[in-house]
């Protein structure tokens, strides 16, 4: 492990922080479970949002981006870029399966339990997430949902900030809020964007028609997280116009979180292959 090329760091917290140990000084290293974000090499990657000749330092621990941040990155800055935004709000419905495995079955065994008339286990969440949504966890939990809206904060803000450099302006960075939903895997997010001039519905579409975004234009249904599962990048639908404000829209996009992440990992493990 310590002379391999590329070692993907996909387990627990524990072991990833282990391995790092053995890595000191090997590049190559790439993590998944948010673990060395605060190791002194840690370096924020999300390759499909990255500009052109981007180049992390040698020595870096590669932390891929928060799945919700990056799907965030790969829209609002098409948009800024052609529109110009003035503000944004977001909502982040987030799915079980960033809990892990241990989130899911939580999750499926309230779902049964609560069907049968049964004690619900509280370990994950402290709280009744079956048939329900959660704007924050119980006292006892043992991650609060604070402290994964302040990484898709963090991670996004890094993200945007690397359109510095570019000939484009940089977009603005959105009001977030995370909010637990009872759905076991795939993030669903509404935004709501306002522009200095409203270009409109068809307008918005056509500027975010790109290879890693499936635009559903206004004659399809709007894309799910269930239909999108397994599925390349991130879809976009639902563009409407705010009717109470003639500035703004509002989208929704949809993603899996867990290929996300995976292909954002992969595409950084290739530069050293």
């Amino acid at each position: 492990m310590r002379d391999a090329p590329v070692v993907l760091l996909a387990g627990s917290a524990a072991s990833a922080l282990r391995t790092l140990d053995f890595r000191a000084e090997t590049p190559g290293t790439i993590d998944l479970t948010h673990a060395a974000e605060d190791h002194p090499r840690s370096f924020i990657r999300a390759p499909f949002v990255e500009p052109d000749g981007f180049r992390a330092p040698e020595d870096a621990v590669h932390s891929i981006a928060h799945p919700a941040a990056i799907a965030i990155a790969l829209v609002l800055p098409r948009l800024h870029a052609q529109f110009r935004v003035r503000r944004s709000v977001i909502h982040i419905f987030e799915p079980a399966s960033e809990r892990g495995t241990p989130g899911v079955e939580e999750l499926q065994q309230q779902t049964v339990g609560l069907l049968s008339f049964k004690n619900m286990p509280k370990k994950i969440y402290d709280a009744q997430l079956s048939f329900n949504m959660l704007a924050q966890y119980g006292e006892d939990a043992p991650v609060a949902l604070e402290s994964a809206e302040l990484r898709i904060e963090r991670h996004l803000a890094t993200l945007l900030s690397r359109g510095a450099g570019l000939n484009t302006p940089v977009a603005p960075m959105p009001s977030l809020r995370l909010i637990q939903a009872p759905v076991f895997h795939g993030y669903s997010l509404s935004l709501w964007v306002q522009f200095e001039e409203n270009p409109g519905v068809a307008a918005v579409e056509s500027a975010l028609a790109d290879d890693r975004i499936d635009v559903r234009r206004s004659d399809l249904e709007p894309p799910t997280a269930v239909g999108n599962a397994g599925q390349d990048g991130v879809a976009v639908g639902a563009v409407a116009m705010d009717r109470n404000d003639p500035q703004a829209c509002w989208c929704w996009l949809v993603a899996d979180n867990l290929r996300l992440a995976a292909e954002n990992a992969v595409a950084v493990g290739s530069q050293f292959l």
